[in-house]
């Protein structure tokens, strides 16, 4: 079922519902540059076993509306989330990947809200050098986009030669839009990578630590085990300032781990949710 929220700003959020009305939520965060499609296999499962799959497009992504004033800062993402939850009738569980995640820490942060926390590929500390390999894919086309599926296909492929390349491209499509001069371009505003319109998360490293500090909710950490983003050395540091915290290690995935081992990952996600 699709559903518009209001996030901050007075901003239209748009999403997918999947599961009973009174079930437990789970509100499903994507990472940069992504839409909500990125959880569809993951819905499926949630709304299998009993829990009420809530998954987003972040504001300027996909089918949200884009911030008139650009504002793309991790304080803005984290808002949204606030207000999206404060619509769902109990406590959520959160589950942020990447961009989700930073945005799911902070609204946490802001002051206990939400019933659990699951972290994909993505912690207070981050990995420079693979946060550059991530910004500069998206900056390279943002522009200019593609003349086809199969050429926006072929450079997926080329930044991510572990993954094997799709002979079928309706899942590529979904995150790209088609302009009026018929090419193909992702389907998120440009200006939340312009500087002055969003934030850079490894400037906010203080910030970050102090919120993961501060948690003191059912937490999972899930790392790709190929992730040039968070490294082990991180993951560690972020399970030793959370009490409690839970993790989960996907080996053979990088950073984009839902998409890289689905399996794995639908598991650790559901092993997790049974405990809590």
């Amino acid at each position: 079922m699709l559903l518009h929220f209001t996030g901050a700003d007075d901003l239209r959020i748009t999403g997918d519902v999947l599961g009973a009305a009174g079930a437990r939520p789970v509100l499903l965060l994507h990472g940069g540059g992504q839409t909500r499609h990125a959880w569809g296999a993951l819905a499926e499962v949630l709304a299998s076993a009993g829990f009420r799959a809530v998954s987003i497009d972040q504001r300027g992504h996909g089918e949200s509306a884009w911030s008139p004033e650009g504002r793309y800062a991790l304080s803005d993402f984290a808002a949204d989330v606030r207000a999206v939850c404060a619509t769902l009738g109990q406590p959520p569980i959160l589950v942020g990947a990447s961009l989700g995640g930073l945005a799911s820490l902070l609204a946490e942060a802001e002051g206990p809200f939400a019933r659990a926390l699951v972290m994909v590929d993505i912690a207070h500390r981050l990995e420079l050098e693979g946060v550059q390999r991530i910004l500069g894919f998206m900056a390279a086309r943002s522009q200019s986009g593609f003349a086809s599926l199969e050429e926006a296909a072929d450079a997926v492929a080329a930044y991510l030669p572990h993954r094997k390349r799709p002979r079928d491209l309706a899942g590529l499509a979904k995150n790209l839009r088609l302009g009026d001069d018929g090419r193909h371009r992702w389907h998120w505003d440009p200006r939340f990578l312009e500087a002055g319109h969003g934030e850079d998360p490894v400037r906010s490293a203080q910030r970050l630590h102090d919120a993961a500090s501060a948690l003191r909710l059912p937490t999972l950490l899930v790392r790709g085990g190929l992730s040039d983003v968070l490294s082990e050395d991180g993951a560690r540091e972020f399970l030793g300032l959370v009490p409690g915290a839970r993790y989960a290690d996907v080996g053979g995935a990088a950073h984009m781990v839902a998409g890289d081992r689905n399996d794995a990952f639908n598991q650790a996600i559901l092993a997790f949710l049974g405990d809590l």
